[in-house]
């Protein structure tokens, strides 16, 4: 990979910090931001259109990736398949994602109160009332918004169908 374009991909990885700061410098400039999160284990067709639907809904596309810890509490001791800097770097090669940090908790909550988006993002598999930060983006004047899933792409079916050969 040439130099220039680790960079690229690297400077789309960031804390959250970081990230609330250009995301308050997109507003800024008039940028509408749109946040989803997610594990993005095994990149697939599924995850390709979700984001890309995403990216659709506004300007800049920042995603929560879950850490390591966080994927192995929520799917057991056996996931991810991919550490958390290579599902990063994955993610960060797609030209409509913007900005990516990697969140410790269950929930991405705490980081959605932080980053404050103007559009949330989850999937059609959640409603509006089970979505973490939904509330607040709310409250904020923001939108939350679901959008639906292409059928029989997840990354748990893609590993049952390995091991059953």
């Amino acid at each position: 990979m040439s130099q220039n374009l680790e960079q690229t991909l690297l400077h789309k990885i960031t804390d959250a910090n970081a990230l609330a700061k250009r995301i308050q410098t997109w507003k800024a400039d008039g940028k509408k931001v749109v946040f989803t999160n997610g594990v993005f284990d095994l990149l697939h067709l599924g995850h390709i259109t979700y984001m890309a639907k995403a990216a659709d809904l506004g300007d800049k596309l920042v995603i929560g990736l879950n850490s390591d810890a966080s994927v192995k509490r929520l799917k057991g001791e056996s996931r991810p398949v991919n550490d958390q800097n290579n599902r990063a770097a994955l993610l960060a090669a797609l030209f409509f994602v913007d900005g990516i940090t990697i969140f410790e908790d269950d929930t991405p909550r705490d980081l959605i109160v932080n980053l404050m988006p103007d559009i949330l993002v989850k999937g059609a598999d959640y409603t509006i009332d089970n979505i973490a930060g939904a509330k607040e983006v709310l409250a904020n004047g923001g939108e939350v918004k679901t959008i639906s899933l292409v059928d029989g792409y997840s990354s748990t079916s893609i590993i049952e169908r390995i091991k059953a050969g």
